[in-house]
């Protein structure tokens, strides 16, 4: 789901793009320590593994299909144009393809507001499309997931037209309704008032996340109806079981055709507060002179509490997660969650230890790759944070229990991590070590891999400069502030030829970017140093190596201020796996202490490294790494 950009500012400096509000509250208030990791707990977690669950060495490669390559010349990305790409995503290593939603839409969000689960849009294809894309996909050993939006439909949907009509219907009680209160009762506050309609005022001061009150007015019903993100996306009321009973069927429907598994959008938000509370307003929001901020959207910058993972949605997920399990195949459920700390995203696996309680096979941790990034591609602060991503690589490794962790980095939402961890200030060589260095951290742990299309080619974002450019709604209410996200949503870049090799048609949905020339498959597959190479060499190794598909993990020298460096611990007959990432400018020699894996070797053999001048055999009392350079090695 789409998520507001948040601008830093003198009162939030730690604010970045696109997160949730509650992640983004987290970053302005000082958040407690997290607990010590134990000693067991490091103990457990450098034990290795043997677990042939195919979602637990995956890679999963984000679709977004529009953009991602188109079969008819019509300048926008569909299911045809995902089958004819299944070599290449089999030649990268990729294990399930996730497909952002592709069903029928008004297309107000981009697909986002669905008016049919249970179809095809037609800009994308048909329904025999996908069952051949689903069939030629797994003839090339890659599942299908789909993109489910549980919270809201879209406002053409046949559900909401019927609920909208009265409040008499049989789908009345299917989104949330409220009469309102009247103007002026006390406590309306101005910003409530701006919203009236016929003497009624909305029932609380909730915002859209997209600018606005969160309540619409109907006349028919002469009531207000919830919607978190955009007017035309009204909230479900899961408080009514006929509308879990419905979602839960449809779901059922794409898993009969075969569907891996989903990725749940904004599952946080499904619940609202029932006595409709007003939100407080963040302390963190007022300037010195105790003015109020406001946020791109020019309204008051609000907590969400009384809408964001209220404990309900946990229920929710139980009897999902039950239904999902039911399957055969090891069907998979992965959240959208952004979260504060490691300790809540524990909370939607259902708790550290596997039981009738499970939830999520696989929440989003996004606090490794979206919390401390900077602002983006115009951003001047420096985003490798080492002790920032020691600490949470760290927590993923060694505090989930029999858990297992989902990294990511890139997505529809943000602004890729090609400029979110570089700056404007270095060269396009650094800037490529520094993606090489993501990627590292990516497939070398032990983790579930998420990346999304372009990301292995180092493609950049690409934000219009002009306004009436901008494709994304949030962009064009939201400019200069939030110029939205079409930036990171550019067609897919296939070759040096026209329109990049992702169509035919000259005007594309978005401008291909003019970096294409360079910035391609077919370019980058020539080129044995490129970003692509090295994404296809780390995968290959993650497939084959039994320590980085099977080993434990253990954090090395954890008070080196420049080298991020971790073991992989090997199966019994293998060798451990050694990586070390160079987070600075300037080169760094490192002299490895290999006591938190009892280890007694004193040498590695290259199995990968991003600076030619750094190969064959290193000793590990004395390793040189380049400037933001990353190596992978066998221990010996």
């Amino acid at each position: 789901m789409v998520y507001p950009r948040f601008a830093a500012t003198a009162a939030a400096p730690l604010l970045i793009a696109s997160l949730s509000v509650s992640c983004a509250l987290a970053q302005k208030a000082e958040k407690p320590l997290p607990p010590p990791v134990t000693a067991a707990q490091l103990k457990a977690a450098a034990l290795p593994t043997h677990d042939e669950t195919w979602w637990k060495h995956a890679v999963v490669y984000e679709i977004y299909p529009r953009s991602f390559q188109d079969s008819n010349g019509d300048g926008i990305g569909d299911l045809n144009g995902m089958t004819q790409r299944l070599d290449y995503l089999q030649k990268l290593g990729v294990d399930a393809m996730w497909i952002a939603p592709m069903f029928p839409s008004p297309q107000v969000d981009f697909g986002y507001d669905i008016s049919d689960y249970e179809a095809v849009d037609p800009q994308y294809g048909t329904m025999a499309d996908f069952d051949r894309l689903v069939a030629a996909a797994q003839g090339k050993g890659v599942k299908v997931m789909l993109d489910m939006v549980l919270n809201h439909t879209s406002d053409k949907h046949k559900w909401f037209t019927e609920s909208a009509a009265s409040r008499s219907n049989s789908k009345a009680d299917w989104y949330v309704w409220n009469d309102g209160v009247p103007v002026d009762k006390a406590g309306v506050t101005d910003y409530q008032r701006k919203f009236a309609h016929d003497g009624m005022a909305p029932p609380n001061n909730w915002e859209s996340l997209f600018g606005g009150s969160a309540w619409e007015w109907v006349p028919a019903r002469k009531q207000f109806y919830y919607h978190k993100f955009y007017k035309q996306q009204p909230d479900l009321n899961w408080r009514n079981p006929a509308v879990e009973t419905a979602m839960f069927n449809m779901m059922k429907f794409w898993l009969d055709k075969g569907v891996a598994g989903f990725r749940l959008d904004a599952v946080p938000v499904l619940f609202e507060d029932t006595q409709l509370r007003n939100e407080d307003t963040v302390v963190a929001s007022f300037d010195a002179q105790h003015n109020a901020l406001t946020n791109a959207q020019g309204d008051p910058i609000l907590n969400d509490n009384r809408t964001n993972m209220l404990p309900e949605v946990h229920d929710v997920l139980r009897r999902m997660r039950t239904m999902m399990d039911s399957y055969p195949g090891n069907r998979v459920l992965v959240g959208e969650t952004y979260l504060p700390n490691t300790a809540e995203l524990n909370k939607w696996y259902g708790g550290t230890v596997l039981s009738k309680t499970a939830e999520l096979h696989l929440p989003m941790d996004f606090l490794v790759g979206f919390h401390t990034e900077g602002g983006g591609p115009n951003s001047p602060n420096v985003s490798l944070d080492l002790k920032h991503l020691r600490t949470y690589l760290g927590e993923m490794e060694t505090t989930l229990g029999d858990n297992w962790p989902l990294l990511v980095f890139d997505n529809h939402d943000n602004v890729r991590s090609w400029d979110r961890f570089s700056r404007p200030d270095q060269s396009d060589v650094q800037k490529q070590a520094i993606a090489k260095i993501i990627a590292t951290m990516l497939y070398t742990t032990r983790a579930t891999a998420l990346t999304y299309y372009g990301a292995e080619l180092g493609m950049p974002t690409t934000t219009p400069s002009r306004v009436e450019d901008v494709q994304d709604p949030i962009g064009k209410t939201g400019w200069p502030k939030e110029k939205g996200r079409d930036g990171e949503r550019t067609p897919m870049q296939w070759t040096a030829g026209p329109q990049a090799g992702f169509s035919t048609d000259p005007k594309t949905w978005l401008p291909v970017p003019a970096d294409y020339k360079t910035i391609n498959v077919q370019t980058e597959q020539a080129d044995p140093n490129s970003m692509l190479n090295w994404s296809e060499k780390l995968i290959a190794l993650r497939r084959s190596n039994p320590a980085l598909h099977d080993g434990g993990f253990a954090m090395l020298n954890t008070s080196d201020p420049n080298i991020l460096s971790y073991v992989r611990t090997a199966p019994t007959g293998s060798t451990p796996v050694l990586t070390l990432m160079n987070m600075t400018a300037q080169p760094q020699t490192i002299s490895l202490d290999m006591k938190p894996v009892d280890a007694k070797m004193t040498k590695a053999t290259t199995l990968a490294s991003s600076d030619p001048s750094v190969s064959g055999t290193q000793m590990l009392n004395s390793i040189t790494l380049p400037a933001y350079a990353s190596w992978v090695g066998s221990l010996q």
